[in-house]
């Protein structure tokens, strides 16, 4: 049986969604190993002058525990 452990983490991007949930892959993978998925709890964007100026996740970072 595996054992599953799981991490919240924030993640920020000037470029895209996308840009920012890698941004917490890499960064995660970086110290932890075995890293199963990723979810997104919560997504928001900073605006100034009514344009998108940064892109924010919350994720919830699942990897399995070595034995």
């Amino acid at each position: 049986m595996a054992i599953v452990k799981v991490i919240e983490v924030i993640a920020s991007s000037e470029k895209s969604i996308e840009d920012a949930l890698q941004s917490a892959v890499t960064e995660v993978s970086k110290t932890i190993h075995n890293v199963d998925s990723i979810f997104v709890k919560d997504i928001k964007a900073h605006v100034k002058d009514g344009k998108i100026t940064t892109y924010g996740l919350i994720c919830k970072v699942s990897f399995r525990i070595d034995k």
